[in-house]
């Protein structure tokens, strides 16, 4: 894949993706042919700032963690009304980097092939 495409990828969307793994992924996406570019960039990435309002506004529900689709935890955290408050409040400093975990693990997919981006 060209330069410039991978440079504008990671320009527009590095943000949502752990900066630790940045460089990896520009090594990756320099293997990948075009069409799969399409694919990876159609990708829904959750943004990790929406998500840190949700889980302030609405944490000790689980919203944060089944929109991640995590729904063991976010049902766990809806029954426990956030682990009274306290996991809801642990998640307000956790949830930007899962977020992004999510965002990398749902690129690597698309990067593999794997069919499934069940997030």
């Amino acid at each position: 894949m060209e330069q410039n495409k991978i440079d504008l990828f990671i320009a527009t969307m590095g943000n949502r993706f752990p900066s630790h793994r940045l460089l990896m992924m520009v090594e990756m996406l320099k293997k990948v042919d075009d069409n799969k570019l399409v694919i990876i960039q159609s990708m829904q990435y959750k943004a990790p700032t929406l998500l840190l309002v949700i889980s302030i506004l609405a944490g000790y529900l689980g919203i944060d963690r089944f929109i991640l689709g995590q729904t063991g935890l976010g049902v766990a955290k809806l029954l426990t009304c956030g682990g009274l408050g306290i996991w809801a409040l642990v998640d307000w400093f956790l949830i930007m980097n899962e977020t992004r975990e999510v965002n990398f693990q749902m690129f690597t997919q698309a990067i593999h092939g794997s069919g499934s981006y069940g997030y």
